[in-house]
């Protein structure tokens, strides 16, 4: 027979797996600004050695 009532540590579950998921979506949108961030020194290093190369 089930048991009657709430079920067992259902509220903590859904807490711990609320905060495990903010903090994924954290890491992944660091890793995604790191990534643009260094696509944007990489395009405006390589525009400043095509302006050199030019002269």
């Amino acid at each position: 027979m089930p048991k009657k009532g709430k079920a067992k540590n259902t509220v903590n579950k859904a807490k711990h797996t609320k905060l495990l998921n903010r903090k994924l979506n954290k890491v992944k949108l660091e890793k995604e600004q790191n990534k643009a961030r260094l696509k944007a020194i990489v395009k405006k290093a390589n525009e400043l050695k095509n302006k050199e190369s030019e002269k």
